[in-house]
């Protein structure tokens, strides 16, 4: 027998043992659980190398044994062949790009080098050990962007609110901090210090020095880019003569060299802003632009274009839908991100007509998207896919990272329906339904209306680990993009226009009532939850429908007027309810939860919230907690310490999982009372 041949019989013999035990091996599909939390895999920001041949990108996942999640960088060949971890160890690595001449890799990361703090870090694209790039020590850096010849950098920066402690040398005591603006408080940045702003700086690569870009001073800089031919830098800012009055931004641009005065492009009063992208000529600046400033929280960016000369244009101009992230091919055709019902899909718009091109038609949601050298890499999620990086090509999509392939094959998911249904009022709305694997038609299960925040935002086709997990537990999750949310066109968002509580309560009724018209839902077995908007409307929704038997509000408002000054939205109160003192009536109206507790509200209810959340302070759900407990229904509060309004802590998020299944299942599924026993039996 020569070396290298089998007989026909041992060849069929081996196959069909080695079938035989992949079938008895092959591991039985289980329920998602809450330690998978920890599994998973965030997959974000591609970036396609300036030749196509490569994409890099950042995988986010949960240390247990820090309790924090670190984001480390891996890069993949565009043909799925080669898979290659880039970065490791306890410090972090995020928004990596590639330097134009294709030569190196870069990232902004924390890790111990020569300066302290977030830097621009740089490696080999063929591999070894990455290098300090930065050492900025009186800033922070946010961005970066690589000038198109390689030897600079251009940073956006914000001043460090204090100077790190010498080595050796006890903590500087934090100093007061003094106040004199407008809008004075955001979310994780706090307290808002008078030189607050991001400002643009060049730094030479050779010189090591970062020179300020522009002569513009205490105004925010943001969203800057190079122009292709190097020459300029578009980028966003309101320079009104108090930019925290107004939403008005513009598109701006500046010669590419320090100390430059800028050009102001737009003159929309209202938001010119959002992501910039250059056309390949260097002559034109795509951009988004929003609605007038009372209708701050219900924008729905429309496609703009600036040329150099300050002439502006509308592609798509008949399209009713958010979009976002433009990006120009090589060959000048412009595409957008597209928010729309439920979907988020890319799509090529007529730069001088008024439709679109649909660029991928399936269901799900592209988050992110980059191009480069005719390719173009995006990030893909479904109902039962998390999101990975694929190749969109010719209106398809191909896989090239399977970061989260072996634990999703393990798992037993449920697939996410569209329903339709119609209000009180006649408006249509549109949801969301997912039911158990084991649901039987004719048999109804309890069911929870989980509301989606925002309101500008949209429940939509892409994995949400709730929804799984709820399934799992035998309870349908119900959906609703109720009027205010995005994905419907302009006049959908803005019908809830200072008349909070009201035509987002009808459209969660009737998307209620159309589950249990469907014989989904059980109607004695209902309950709501939400958080931020959600958790607003949660209260409102308690006050408004008796039929729930559990609610669950995370980071609610009990009432608005509370919130004046407290919370980070005094642009939208001043503009879209009015100051109190004009306005009282209709800042009361709004408040019936709180104000109307002791008629309206028979609920238990669970409130939860963060102390550092400055986005919707945790007030509010202690106003509510207070005036159930002084009411005697049950309820109770949960309070995390140190999160904003975004949890960043792994042991709080599984925690508030853990919470929010044990409230449901007490009221929805109450352990059976055990049956009295005759204790005149049991003695004799």
């Amino acid at each position: 027998m020569q070396r290298g041949i089998l007989s026909t019989a041992l060849c069929f013999g081996l196959l069909l043992t080695a079938l035989t035990a992949t079938s008895a091996d092959a591991p039985k599909k289980r329920a998602i659980n809450l330690d998978d939390l920890a599994r998973m895999q965030r997959v974000g920001g591609p970036v396609v190398s300036p030749d196509g041949e490569w994409v890099v990108y950042s995988v986010a996942q949960v240390d247990t044994k820090e309790d924090k999640v670190l984001s480390h960088l891996w890069m993949v060949k565009w043909d799925g062949s080669v898979h290659i971890q880039l970065t490791y160890g306890k410090e972090g690595a995020s928004a990596p790009r590639f330097s134009p001449d294709g030569r190196y890799i870069s990232f902004l990361s924390s890790r111990p080098g020569p300066a302290k703090g977030d830097q621009v870090w740089v490696m080999d694209r063929r591999g070894g050990e990455a290098e300090q790039l930065t050492a900025i020590t009186d800033r922070s850096v946010e961005s970066y962007r690589w000038s198109p010849d390689s030897k600079k950098l251009l940073l956006t920066m914000l001043p460090k609110p204090e100077p790190d402690p010498e080595e050796g040398k006890p903590p500087i005591p934090p100093k007061p901090i003094v106040i004199d603006r407008y809008h004075f408080k955001q979310d994780i940045q706090g307290y808002m210090r008078n030189d607050a702003y991001n400002a643009l700086y060049i730094y030479d690569l050779n010189t090591k020095k970062a020179e300020k870009l522009t002569t513009g001073k205490n105004v925010n800089e943001n969203d800057a880019e190079w122009s292709p031919d190097g020459a300029w830098v578009a980028f966003v800012s309101s320079q009104e003569a108090d930019p925290d009055r107004t939403n008005n931004s513009d598109v701006f641009v500046v010669a590419a060299k320090p100390a430059s005065a800028p050009r102001k492009l737009t003159n929309w009063t209202g938001p010119d802003d959002g992501h910039l992208a250059w056309s390949p000529d260097s002559k034109s600046i795509a951009y988004t632009q929003g609605a007038k400033l009372e209708l701050l929280e219900y924008s729905q960016a429309k496609p703009a274009v600036v040329t150099l000369d300050g002439k502006v244009s509308y592609p798509a101009a008949a399209f009713d839908r958010s979009v976002r992230e433009p990006s120009f091919s090589a060959d000048g055709h412009l595409s957008y991100l597209v928010s729309d019902d439920r979907n988020q899909y890319p799509a090529e718009v007529e730069l001088t007509g008024k439709s679109i091109k649909r660029l991928l038609n399936q269901p799900g949601a592209i988050m992110a998207w980059n191009s480069a050298a005719g390719h173009t890499a995006v990030v893909y999620t479904n109902d039962t896919a998390p999101a990975e990086v694929y190749a969109l090509e010719n209106g398809s999509l191909r896989k090239l990272t399977t970061h989260n392939d072996a634990l999703f094959a393990e798992l037993n998911l449920v697939p996410t329906e569209d329903i339709e249904c119609k209000s009180k009022d006649g408006a249509e709305v549109h949801g969301l339904l997912t039911k158990p694997a084991d649901f039987k038609a004719g048999s109804p299960i309890p069911t929870i209306l989980f509301i989606h925040g925002g309101p500008n935002g949209q429940d939509e086709h892409s994995f949400d680990f709730l929804r799984q997990f709820l399934a799992t537990k035998g309870y349908a999750e119900l959906n609703v993009n109720y009027r205010g949310s995005s994905g419907r066109g302009q006049e959908y968002s803005k019908a809830i226009f200072a008349d909070w509580g009201d035509k987002e309560v009808l459209d969660l009724k009737g998307a209620v009532d159309r589950v249990i018209a469907m014989g989904v839902a059980d109607p004695a077995r209902l309950a709501v939850g939400g958080w931020s908007y959600g958790g607003i409307l949660t209260d409102y929704m308690i006050a408004s429908d008796s039929r729930f038997k559990a609610a669950i509000s995370g980071a609610g408002t009990a009432m608005p007027l509370s919130f004046y000054g407290v919370d980070q939205y005094i642009l939208q109160y001043d503009n879209e309810l009015g100051p109190p003192w004009k306005a009282a009536q209709l800042y009361l109206k709004l408040s019936y939860p709180l104000l109307e507790a002791d008629k309206r509200i028979h609920t238990p209810t669970l409130f939860m919230g963060g102390t550092s959340d400055m986005n919707v302070p945790l007030l509010g759900g202690e106003q509510m907690y207070q005036a159930l407990r002084s009411l005697g229904v049950p309820t109770e509060l949960v309070v995390y310490p140190g999160q904003f309004h975004g949890f960043t802590r792994p042991s709080y998020i599984k925690d508030r999982y853990e919470r929010w299944l044990a409230w449901y299942d007490k009221y929805l599924k109450p352990a059976p009372v055990p049956a009295a026993t005759d204790t005149k039996k049991q003695a004799e």
